[in-house]
């Protein structure tokens, strides 16, 4: 299979990444979302990424403007992904969104076009169920931040080929990637493992075992973790981590996957951790000083 042309849907952090990725690696891309002003953040975003690769002498200024020319935003679903030979939705992690764009992706897109998602644990299979073609539908898990983590969960359907899944590991890797074949259940491998412990971090503080900062330094000086769980829970978005907790609790239907209390109502007071400006910490514009909220001190 030969890719040529890339659309990723989704603007926010992941989809911007995913677009910075392919066009740095010399794909025509075409990052596609419903407003203009998030397209233009995107661009902006992946602007200031650059910019800050150009002065750690990462790339020249002569790749970042390839890298630029190589990207073109529309709102248009239809026109975007028409001549597409590879599809990344990277919306929001609700299933309702995920079905009612693959699709339409599945209508418009040409008919040997791959559609991947990087949902990190919605099923591939229920995905790959409302379209025409499950077996060229697979799962391109990117880690946050795209253009830094090296990992890509590639993830197989029920009907995925394996023509599909070989075309999309040998991408991975001209990406610069590393992709690991994992199989379509809740979770996957990732957020599987790490959810039960940014949950049980949680049920920690919840349960006045330690403080925020105490709970992190453990896990950051014994463990060897670059980012304590409350922070990285911060980083991730509460919301995205109820989300997924929720998703491996009615999958597995484990009562070790129930999400804490705690976390259910953060979500609810709307603290959903750096994006909202307050979870675990504080997070203030411009400062890169950590402190913890005053609900935890």
């Amino acid at each position: 299979m030969e890719f040529k042309n890339i659309t990723v849907i989704g603007a926010g952090t992941m989809g911007n990444g995913i677009a910075q990725v392919f066009a740095t690696a010399g794909y025509a891309v075409t990052l596609s979302d419903i407003k203009e002003d998030i397209l233009n953040r995107a661009v902006a975003t992946i602007n200031t990424n650059l910019d800050r690769m150009v002065k750690k002498e990462i790339i020249s200024e002569v790749d970042k403007s390839k890298t630029l020319n190589h990207i073109s935003v529309s709102t248009d679903l239809q026109s975007a992904v028409s001549n597409a030979d590879l599809v990344i939705e990277a919306a929001t992690e609700k299933l309702d969104l995920k079905l009612s764009i693959f699709k339409s992706v599945d209508a418009f897109a040409p008919k040997h076009c791959i559609l991947a998602t990087n949902t990190s644990s919605i099923s591939l299979t229920q995905i790959a169920a409302v379209t025409t073609r499950p077996d060229k539908v697979i799962g391109m898990h990117f880690m946050n931040p795209v253009p830094v983590m090296k990992l890509v969960e590639v993830i197989r359907g029920y009907n995925t080929s394996q023509e599909v899944t070989d075309a999309v590991f040998d991408l991975s890797k001209i990406l610069g990637k590393v992709p690991v074949e994992v199989n379509d259940y809740p979770g996957f491998v990732a957020n599987r493992i790490l959810m039960p412990m940014i949950n049980e971090s949680i049920y920690t503080l919840f349960e006045g075992v330690a403080g925020v900062e105490e709970i992190d330094t453990v896990m950051k000086l014994g463990m060897a973790h670059p980012m304590g769980p409350l922070q990285l829970a911060d980083f991730i978005g509460l919301d995205v981590c109820l989300a997924i907790l929720n998703i491996l609790y009615d999958g597995f239907g484990n009562p070790k996957y129930a999400p804490c209390p705690l976390l259910v109502n953060m979500v609810n007071a709307g603290k959903l951790g750096k994006k909202s400006g307050e979870g675990f910490y504080i997070y203030e514009p411009g400062s890169k000083d950590l402190k913890v909220s005053s609900k935890f001190q």
